[in-house]
C-alpha cells in the first residue's frame, strides 16, 4: 500500500503551485497571452500546461508549508516576479502605442479615437494600427516562444526562495520604462519632423497671403502628408520594432540574474 506523508504532499503541492503562480503572472501581463479577449479558462489551462512541463525542471524548492504564512509570501513573490516579466514586454507595446498617439495628434487625427478593449480606454486609430502591427511582428518573430523560454530559464537564474527579491528587479524595470518610451518617441520622429516642415511652410504661406484660410487648407494638407509619410515609413518600422521586442526579451533575461545571490 502506498503511503504518503503530509510533508511529501506539501512538497508536491508547493513544487507545482509556486511555478504555476509565476507562470500565471506572466500570462496575465504579457502581450497576446494577457489579451482580455482570451477567456480566463484558456489562460488558466495554458498556465497549468506550462507548469506541468516546467515544474520537473525547477531546482530544489524551500521546505515550507504552502499553506503557511511564509508559503503564502512565496506565492505573492512569484506572482510579482511573473507580473514584472510580463509588464516589461507590455511596455514595448505601450511605447509603440505612444508613438501612434503622437503621430495621430500631430496629423490632426486625434479626433478619430476608438474604444480599446485591451486597455479599456480610448486610443487613436493610428495607435491601434501600430499596436496591431507590433502584435503581428511579435508573433511572426516567435517572440512569444522566446518569452516562454526566458520564463523557463528564470527558474534557474532566479530560483524559488523565501528570501526577499530586493529592489534590483524593480529599479531595472523603472529604467527600462524610460528607455522604451524614449524609443517610442524616436519611432514617431520621422512623421513629426515632416509635419513640422509642413506647418512651417503653411505658416510662411499664411504670412505671405493673409487672406488664405489656414484652417481650411492646413488640416487636409497635414492629414494627407501624414498618411503619405506613414505609408513611406511603414516598411522600415518593422526593424526597430523587432529590435525593441528582442531588447525586451534580453532585458527580462538579464533582469533575473543580479538577484540570484540574494535569493539564494
Amino acid at each position: 500500500m502506498l503511503a504518503v506523508t503530509s510533508a511529501e504532499l506539501n512538497t508536491w503541492i508547493a513544487s507545482f503551485l509556486w511555478p504555476l503562480t509565476r507562470i500565471l503572472g506572466l500570462v496575465a501581463a504579457a502581450p497576446v497571452f494577457g489579451n482580455l479577449s482570451i477567456p480566463i479558462r484558456v489562460k488558466l489551462g495554458l498556465g497549468i500546461m506550462l507548469s506541468l512541463c516546467i515544474a520537473p525542471t525547477v531546482p530544489s524548492i524551500p521546505a515550507t508549508d504552502p499553506m503557511s504564512l511564509s508559503g503564502l509570501l512565496i506565492v505573492m513573490q512569484q506572482a510579482v516576479i511573473g507580473l514584472a516579466m510580463g509588464f516589461a514586454m507590455r511596455l514595448v507595446l505601450a511605447a509603440v502605442e505612444m508613438a501612434g498617439e503622437i503621430c495621430g495628434l500631430t496629423m490632426g487625427f486625434g479626433f478619430a479615437t476608438f474604444f480599446d478593449p485591451q486597455t479599456r480606454g480610448r486610443s487613436s486609430a493610428i495607435a491601434q494600427f501600430l499596436a496591431l502591427l507590433t502584435l503581428m511582428i511579435f508573433l511572426a518573430s516567435n517572440i512569444h516562444l522566446l518569452m516562454l523560454s526566458t520564463l523557463a530559464e528564470s527558474f534557474q537564474t532566479m530560483p524559488i526562495s523565501g528570501a526577499p527579491v530586493g529592489t534590483s528587479l524593480f529599479r531595472q524595470l523603472a529604467n527600462w520604462g524610460g528607455v522604451i518610451f524614449s524609443s517610442g518617441i524616436q519611432l514617431a520622429l520621422p512623421l513629426v519632423a515632416a509635419l513640422l516642415l509642413i506647418n512651417i511652410a503653411l505658416g510662411i504661406l499664411t504670412r505671405a497671403a493673409p487672406q488664405l484660410n489656414l484652417f481650411g487648407i492646413g488640416f487636409p494638407v497635414t492629414l494627407a502628408v501624414g498618411f503619405i509619410v506613414l505609408a513611406l515609413v511603414l516598411p522600415y518600422l518593422t526593424t526597430p520594432i523587432d529590435r525593441l521586442l528582442h531588447q525586451g526579451i534580453e532585458f527580462v533575461r538579464q533582469a533575473t540574474i543580479p538577484t540570484r545571490a540574494t535569493l539564494r
